[in-house]
């Protein structure tokens, strides 16, 4: 069953109107007709089943046929703080970041990144990885579509973190899982959390050093070296089986 996201603006008590470029993948591109059946989700977190009613070249009508009280996103808000690779990693990161079930995703420029963007580039980048994020909130049936930030200095980055309860950053030189999984297990439904991943050049010195005076909790992902677009992944998979079996 095909997934749309509409604002919560575009629903009433008994129906929704899906407007703008998900009208032409409607109509033109999947060829959808009057009578199928969609799941429309809100940017609230609201989710219905529904059936087409109209289609026109401007707006598709659907009639509400349920409204879905379980939704698919975790208990938990997962900030993904994602030091800048390099070539397309960033568009991987975004995509399975998002199935994983982040929240946010923040790029973060940091001193062993080689990529380095100005603010025109980096808008027309981040464009780009908000409609990954669509995209791959639709295929994996999220109730909302994760934001993708404007890139962030990591001392801006570590700011922002201030905010969360709970903050881990994977690092290659801390070793024990037994202490990672200590700080997994001490996580409770509904707190906030952060996870700061390095770029291919890792973590400086001096950004290892920011992170425990901001007492952030360095973890171990395991005795082998992963790449930057492996690290959080392998992150927010160990965070997620953690949350849902709480959930």
């Amino acid at each position: 069953m095909y997934q749309f996201f509409v604002e919560d603006t575009q629903v009433s008590a008994s129906a929704v109107t899906i407007e703008g470029s998900d009208v032409n993948h409607i109509k033109n591109v999947l060829r959808m007709k009057c009578g199928e059946k969609v799941r429309i989700s809100t940017q609230s977190g609201k989710n219905y089943y529904c059936e087409l009613t109209e289609i026109t070249e401007n707006i598709v009508q659907a009639d509400i046929l349920e409204e879905i009280a379980e939704g698919t996103e975790l208990p938990n808000k997962i900030y993904l703080f994602q030091g800048l690779p390099k070539a397309d990693k960033m568009e991987l990161v975004i995509q399975k970041a998002v199935e994983l079930g982040a929240y946010e995703i923040i790029p973060v420029a940091m001193k062993n990144c080689v990529v380095k963007l100005d603010d025109k580039k980096a808008e027309n980048k981040v464009r780009r990885w908000q409609e990954i994020a669509k995209s791959a909130a639709k295929q994996s049936k999220r109730s909302l579509i994760p934001k993708v930030r404007m890139p962030l200095t990591y001392q801006q980055a570590v700011e922002m973190a201030k905010e969360l309860q709970a903050v881990f950053v994977p690092y290659e030189n801390e070793r024990g899982m037994a202490a990672t999984k200590e700080a997994v297990e001490r996580l409770t439904l509904g707190q906030s959390i952060g996870v700061f991943i390095g770029p291919e050049g890792g973590f400086s010195p001096e950004e290892i050093a920011l992170a425990k005076d901001e007492n952030m909790q360095l973890i171990s992902l395991g005795k082998r070296i992963l790449r930057t677009e492996t690290a959080g992944l392998a992150t927010l998979a160990i965070l997620a089986y953690h949350l849902e079996t709480l959930a």
